[in-house]
């Protein structure tokens, strides 16, 4: 009786933060102009009362009635993270839950303006209240030795450090920068070009998502200004952005995003902690591995180009072969959305260390703009050409998800330890692809990753579904075998 009463003041409190969620998505997609200021005060509501249940003293005293040894692991991984809930909630004063909440609401308000103006100047303010209030909010978790953005990476990635994260993401750079300086040296593809109207777009991402195994029925596909996945098994949205120039943009952040909500809809306890994901580097696995393993993989574009080609009438390519090198063409780009796998996580260190500076104190708002300028044209050999291009190209840091970058990273790392052992499982994998037959693949990754919960931790997770500790070795080994074939190496 006392344990139901712990699931249910669970499940309760998941059901809250849904609704949070939901909130956002109706933010960023459908919500009139006027509606912001309301918004952020019934976000912050919803923080404060959120808080107010995860700081329960009563949740403690009947986990404390409990005998955790009956109970079976899934449930003894609901009273964890409930006492993971507390704790957090305990330590952070409900004013500065809510102060947060209302803050992020805001910042992204004025980000999307600040883009409209392409004037930094215009998020600055809002960009400086969310770090002050990261930095306290750190402060509020931190114990011991562990530094500030220690313990908002925690929140991402459950038992992660920066001191054991950087250098590993740090380990990728010289292999990345050797493959990009080598390919440099190639001819480049032809560039895919054509016009590709808005309706016809969206049409085509529709497929394209049914035919990964995204169900409509629980989900919507939506436009905004930044992609983004939420929701839940039964609600799982996501959204898009398009440009009639280019379809990979919308492309590629479809099937980014379809991959998050193919783990959000295969969850098998929706409501409870121990069934959601195990953290967001492996939801980035999952995203990355749709978007990149599968979607500009070879096999895709034989099974995608005779699709694109009936839409599009003003496709340039010729066929799959000039498909499939026109998306997987590397050169220096300013997104890091448009960014091929060569550079992509390029842009994830540069982003990770000035999000460590800005929350260690050592790099502040009003320095943001140069510092990301000097720092792109040090790794990148360009400077942005404006802020919508650079500082701005990214709604994270807007809503106060510092400690969320790396994660992408992670995710690639995750993804390619995923792909390698994903092969041996099934060696006819490109056949299905090629034919369109994704099932498979989902239900390997459903029984291996969305229906694990956060039964393991991360690391732990991806090993037992690998057979293998996660390493950087599947990720550098994929891409050298992949572009060296691509840019004859």
């Amino acid at each position: 009786m006392t344990f139901d009463l712990v699931l249910d003041h669970l499940r309760q409190t998941s059901l809250l933060l849904q609704i949070a969620e939901t909130s956002h998505w109706d933010q960023e997609t459908v919500m009139p102009e006027k509606g912001a200021s309301l918004r952020a005060e019934q976000i912050g509501a919803l923080a404060a009362t959120i808080h107010t249940r995860q700081s329960d003293p009563q949740v403690m005293e009947w986990i404390s009635a409990l005998n955790e040894a009956e109970l079976t692991p899934f449930d003894r991984c609901n009273v964890d993270e409930a006492r993971r809930q507390y704790d957090k909630a305990t330590r952070i004063p409900k004013s500065l839950a809510e102060a947060s909440a209302k803050a992020a609401s805001e910042g992204q308000v004025l980000w999307t303006e600040a883009r409209k103006q392409n004037d930094y100047a215009v998020f600055a303010p809002a960009l400086k209240r969310n770090v002050a209030l990261k930095r306290e909010e750190a402060a509020c978790l931190t114990d011991g030795d562990g530094g500030l953005y220690d313990s908002l990476l925690d929140s991402f990635e459950p038992g992660a450090e920066t001191a054991e994260v950087e250098p590993l993401l740090e380990s990728l750079r010289p292999a990345l920068v050797s493959l990009r300086e080598r390919i440099q040296e190639k001819p480049a593809p032809t560039a895919l070009s054509g016009s590709f109207p808005e309706s016809d777009q969206l049409d085509l991402a529709r497929f394209v998502a049914e035919t990964m195994g995204y169900d409509f029925k629980a989900g919507r596909l939506d436009i905004s200004v930044h992609p983004f996945s939420s929701g839940t098994v039964s609600d799982a949205r996501i959204t898009t952005r398009i440009d009639e120039a280019d379809i990979q943009d919308c492309l590629f952040s479809t099937m980014h995003e379809v991959g998050h909500a193919l783990y959000t809809q295969g969850a098998a306890h929706p409501y409870l902690p121990a069934g959601d994901y195990c953290s967001m580097g492996v939801h980035e696995s999952q995203s990355r591995f749709w978007e990149n393993q599968i979607g500009r993989s070879q096999p895709f574009a034989e099974w995608f180009f005779p699709s694109l080609k009936t839409r599009f009438d003003t496709l340039n390519l010729r066929g799959p072969e000039e498909l499939y090198a026109a998306v997987n063409h590397v050169q220096t780009g300013f997104v890091r959305t448009e960014a091929d796998e060569v550079h992509y996580n390029l842009h994830i260190l540069l982003r990770f260390e000035l999000e460590l500076e800005l929350i260690d104190g050592s790099l502040e708002t009003e320095d943001l703009e140069a510092a990301w300028n000097m720092r792109f044209e040090r790794d990148f050999g360009k400077a942005p050409p404006d802020a919508r291009l650079g500082v701005l190209q990214d709604v994270h840091w807007s809503a106060g998800l510092f400690g969320y970058f790396p994660t992408y990273s992670l995710g690639n790392i995750y993804s390619a330890c995923l792909d390698e052992a994903m092969r041996a499982d099934l060696p006819d994998r490109d056949a299905m692809v090629r034919a369109g037959e994704t099932a498979p693949i989902l239900d390997w990754l459903r029984e291996r990753v969305h229906s694990r919960g956060r039964l393991l931790a991360p690391q732990d997770l991806i090993a037992e579904a690998t057979g293998k500790a996660p390493s950087t070795r599947p990720l550098i080994d994929y891409l050298e075998t992949k572009f060296g074939a691509l840019y004859d190496l």
